[in-house]
């Protein structure tokens, strides 16, 4: 009797209905195929037109439930991974790779293959993943690209000069370095060292990964790093590949192995599991269950957004909608809340972090960083009953940054001019029209080391660590995952499936039979009604997506507060000034 069947037998209806439909993923014999090369999205589509956007880029958390359910299945043959994959980030490639040798220990045979692993680019986070494969092939005109790590900064100080704006700023403390993109010239000798020190620990973490895979020590592929971009052959003769080929030669590779003719079906790894999942949804029926509440961009007050054609933030109204909305679910039995944020707004982080701390003294809440959990982000994240990041998660940034850019000088070479009128003493304090006083520079001094003081004595106080023992690892500081294991800033190293294991532990759940579930999840319709009240998880929809809120939204865009221009310019550069818990901007290459 199959799975299906002994489900269907247990319904309290007639199922006759239900026993013709073809079942996705359980119908026959298939591979599976994890295509990189489509990217992978840390969360899920929030509205019809990201829907659209995004249609053929997996989730993360789809990727990692698929390849957990098709380890256990008969059915499921083997995994191809397609691991050319440029735009794959470090600590996705950690979990993804993670991901796919819990699924080889299953004895099921695992080939990987790309065109290149690297094309006048890095491809280590690609090769990471395919390491983690018992045959890794490559095709005849590619290279191998492990080249180590390299982050880069950006410094606009000069080009700014030149257009007479002028950046006023303050932080707290010398490795906050945000701000230095703005303010300097050159790279600060605090920042370089946090730099390197990122691209050293980042390198040791795929070292480690790599060495595992190959069979091989670390040390051993240190001289790899430096002799560039490697051909088939010489890849090959360094045990850093196994065979050269082309895909149709890799795809009849597996099928030779498993014994399966040419027309097994294909299917991919996202796709297989949107059948099986269901069918482990009624088999669950009564237990208790791991929700996962996403948090993902920069940290503002208000709803979360999601612009047509902007990226994703974090509300505090909306996400504090789904903390509660997971507390009073009798069901949960304990949450994953999963970070991928560079932080934003103070005051939106704390209350952020009073709904963490409602949720904690009923259920364990496990905090799960993505690429980047830091400022901002370490603070949602730092309430939370235990912490799990990747190696390469970039974290930590306790510290603070604050103030304006003086554009009046800029739009007065273009002939534009305004006028300021102020009625009371500090009104005009953030006016792009003009500079601080002594008197503001005063104020806005004193507002950061009240924020800086408050977020250092309740990072201590989370992290059950002394003030004077937490203030070094400060300042502004971003640690890698692996580093802040050493610090205590975070409790262990890896991925979602780690902290969804670790939830499950400190709620006396079996990880075999708990099922994980994304929280508050809103069907189409749900996402164009009003919500009833704040509690209603139709609050934590992102975005207006009326046509009058999308239109809303670009005009705002094109017409709203501040130096519209100049924001624009610095968003597309990645770079923004969402709050004073923003983290420094680190981009890997």
């Amino acid at each position: 009797m199959s799975a299906f069947t002994e489900i269907l037998d247990r319904l309290p209806f007639d199922t006759s209905a239900l026993r013709k439909l073809p079942v996705p993923g359980l119908s026959g014999d298939c591979l599976l195929e994890l295509d990189l090369a489509r990217g992978v999205a840390e969360t899920a589509p929030t509205s019809p037109i990201e829907a659209l956007r995004e249609r053929h880029t997996p989730t993360l958390h789809a990727l990692l439930e698929g390849l957990r359910d098709a380890a256990d299945d008969p059915k499921v043959r083997g995994l191809v991974v397609h691991a050319c994959a440029p735009t794959l980030v470090p600590a996705h490639a950690e979990e993804v790779r993670d991901a796919v040798e819990r699924f080889g220990d299953s004895g099921k045979p695992v080939v990987a293959w790309a065109e290149t692993y690297g094309e006048m680019t890095n491809g280590v986070a690609g090769y990471l993943v395919a390491t983690a494969a018992d045959e890794v092939w490559l095709q005849p005109t590619g290279y191998l690209q492990i080249t180590g790590a390299a982050a880069e900064a950006v410094f606009l100080r000069e080009a700014l000069d030149k257009t007479s704006i002028e950046p006023q700023f303050d932080r707290r403390h010398e490795y906050k370095s945000a701000m230095e993109t703005f303010t300097e010239r050159h790279i600060t000798e605090a920042n370089r060292e946090m730099l390197q020190s990122l691209t050293d620990s980042a390198v040791e973490a795929f070292l480690a990964g790599i060495a595992r895979g190959r069979g091989l020590e670390p040390d051993d592929l240190r001289g790899v790093l430096d002799e560039g971009p490697l051909a088939p052959g010489r890849a090959l003769d360094l045990r850093l590949i196994d065979r050269i080929g082309y895909r149709d030669e890799a795809y009849a590779s597996l099928r030779a192995r498993v014994g399966a003719e040419d027309d097994i079906e294909l299917r991919y790894v996202e796709r297989y599991d949107s059948g099986f999942s269901g069918l482990e949804s009624i088999r669950g029926r009564g237990r208790k269950v791991v929700a996962i509440v996403q948090a993902a961009g920069p940290i503002h007050l208000g709803r979360s957004g999601s612009a047509p054609m902007g990226g994703r933030s974090i509300g505090s109204d909306s996400l504090a909608a789904a903390l509660r909305h997971v507390a009073k679910d009798d069901k949960v039995g304990a949450v994953v809340l999963r970070v991928d944020s560079p932080g934003g707004s103070a005051v939106a982080s704390d209350a952020i972090r009073r709904e963490i701390l409602q949720v904690k003294a009923d259920k364990p809440v496990v905090a799960s960083m993505g690429s980047v959990a830091g400022s901002g982000g370490y603070y949602i994240s730092m309430p939370c009953t235990e912490i799990v990041a990747d190696a390469t998660t970039l974290t930590g940034s306790i510290g603070v940054l604050g103030g304006k850019f003086v554009a009046q000088g800029g739009l007065d070479r273009l002939g534009i001019h305004r006028a300021l009128i102020e009625t009371g003493r500090y009104a005009g304090m953030l006016s792009s029209q003009r500079a601080f006083t002594e008197e503001e520079w005063t104020l806005l001094s004193r507002i950061l080391d009240d924020t800086y003081a408050d977020f250092t004595s309740k990072a201590a106080e989370d992290r059950d660590l002394p003030l004077e023992e937490l203030e070094p690892l400060a300042r502004g500081r971003v640690w890698s995952g692996a580093q802040a294991v050493e610090h205590r800033l975070v409790d262990e190293v890896g991925g979602l499936d780690a902290a969804v294991g670790r939830a499950c532990a400190l709620a006396g759940l079996d990880p075999d039979r708990t099922e994980t579930r994304i929280s508050p999840k809103l069907g189409l319709l749900d996402r164009f009604m009003p919500a009833d009240n704040s509690d209603s998880p139709i609050s934590t929809a992102a975005g207006d997506l009326s046509a009058r809120g999308i239109v809303r939204a670009g005009l705002g865009a094109m017409f709203g507060e501040g130096v519209p221009l100049l924001d624009d310019a610095l968003a597309a550069l990645g770079l923004g000034t969402t709050g004073v818990l923003t983290m420094t901007p680190v981009r890997w290459r």
